[in-house]
C-alpha cells in the first residue's frame, strides 16, 4: 500500500454538507460525481496531500443510506492506494482477510476500486484505490 488515499465520509445531505465542508477547508469541493453501481453521489475536497471524500446515497436502499440508518453520519471507510490492484487483492486474501469484492470495479474519482470486508479489520471498512490510466 502506498499511501491514504482518501477518507469517506457518509452525509445525510450533500448541498448542506459541501457548504460546511467548504467552510471547513477554505474552498469548494473539486469534483462531484455519481456512481450509479454504488448508489451514491460523491464529493472530493483535496486538504492538502490529503482527500476527503463525502458520499450520499442516491436511495433509501444505497449502502450508504443503509450505514446513516445504522450509524449516523460519520467516518465511512479510509480507502489506501495500491499500486496493482489484482496483485493487492490476491496477497491480502492469502492473509486471511475477507474482501467484499473479488475483483476490483469503476469507482469515482477515475479509480478501480475494492472493499475488505470491516470484520476482518476490526471493524473499519477498508477501499483498495488504484488510478486508472487514460
Amino acid at each position: 500500500m502506498k499511501k491514504i488515499e482518501h477518507i469517506g465520509i457518509a452525509v445525510k445531505n450533500m448541498e448542506i454538507s459541501n457548504k460546511l465542508f467548504s467552510s471547513l477547508f477554505g474552498e469548494e469541493p473539486y469534483k462531484t460525481e455519481v456512481v450509479e453501481s454504488e448508489g451514491v453521489t460523491t464529493s472530493f475536497f483535496q486538504v492538502g496531500p490529503n482527500k476527503i471524500e463525502l458520499l450520499q446515497g442516491t436511495s433509501e436502499e444505497s449502502t450508504i443510506s443503509k450505514f446513516i440508518d445504522k450509524k449516523g453520519e460519520g467516518i465511512h471507510h479510509i480507502a489506501f492506494e495500491v499500486e496493482n490492484i489484482h496483485k493487492e487483492i490476491k496477497r491480502l486474501k492469502k492473509e486471511g482477510f475477507t474482501m467484499i469484492n473479488e475483483s476490483p470495479k469503476k469507482g469515482a474519482d477515475n479509480k478501480l476500486i475494492a472493499f475488505l470486508h470491516p470484520k476482518s479489520s476490526n471493524g473499519v471498512l477498508i477501499e483498495l484505490c488504484q488510478e486508472i490510466e487514460k
